[in-house]
């Protein structure tokens, strides 16, 4: 943990992500990257110079077989509110619409209902788990299929919610949040979604493990790219206590 919060601080600090007195809610699906999340900012709020507050909500799409109860007992054993919001997306998606590329319209439904439930709980903040490997793979989604140089901000605000959306799990490798969440024991939710695995993001992934065969250092001369040019919204802030 303490090696993960040395990169979540430097993040949270490069993109001046909290602010003393946000309430941050996670996003937590279940997956690895959003539990080790949630440890990593209720580890973060505790000694952070900003002090902020942290809650966890998951969005319960309706997925046959999902439990949420040990998500809420590592909440209580973290010090967390959590709260599940009971959706109807599944059934919308997957059953009614029977939708061919389900992904992108899964997302916004999910991500609607998370900054809805974030706004009422009073959370000006959402946190979501992100990590490096997720914007590398982005970054060339965007390239080979959108004819574009684009990423995902590390700091979004939206309008029509009122709230900003933070990566702070940047910095940080996948293969450590797997790692982390394997030692801890995290409750990670067994695969729901009937699109796992054949998505155009796993084609990209497994593009990226082929190259990094020739060139193990592919994901960090990649993420440092998007850092140099930088990508639109990836402009790190200087710390305002020591400019330099």
């Amino acid at each position: 943990m303490q090696h993960i919060l040395s990169h979540v601080r430097r993040c949270v600090q490069d993109y001046q992500m909290i602010r003393s007195g946000d309430a941050v809610a996670v996003g937590v699906s279940g997956g690895k990257d959003s539990l080790t999340t949630l440890c990593a900012m209720a580890g973060l709020s505790r000694f952070y110079p900003e002090h902020f507050t942290v809650q966890a909500i998951s969005i319960d799409m309706g997925f046959p077989g999902a439990d949420f109860s040990p998500i809420a007992a590592l909440c209580e054993k973290l010090g967390v509110p959590y709260t599940v919001v009971p959706t109807n997306i599944y059934e919308i998606v997957f059953q009614a619409r029977q939708e061919k590329n389900p992904c992108s319209l899964c997302a916004n439904m999910r991500r609607g209902a998370l900054n809805r439930a974030a706004a009422a709980a009073g959370c000006n903040k959402v946190a979501l788990g992100h990590h490096r490997d997720d914007a590398i793979e982005t970054l060339l989604l965007s390239l080979f299929y959108e004819g574009r140089i684009s990423c995902f901000q590390p700091v979004t605000y939206i309008d029509r919610s009122g709230i900003t959306l933070l990566r702070p799990m940047l910095y940080v490798p996948e293969k450590e949040m797997r790692a982390f969440a394997a030692k801890e024991n995290l409750p990670v939710f067994p695969k729901l979604c009937p699109e796992e695995g054949y998505s155009k993001r796993a084609e990209v992934k497994a593009l990226i493990a082929d190259m990094k065969k020739k060139n193990p250092d592919l994901p960090e001369m990649l993420f440092g790219a998007i850092q140099r040019l930088p990508a639109a919204g990836w402009e790190r802030v200087p710390d305002e206590k020591n400019p330099s």
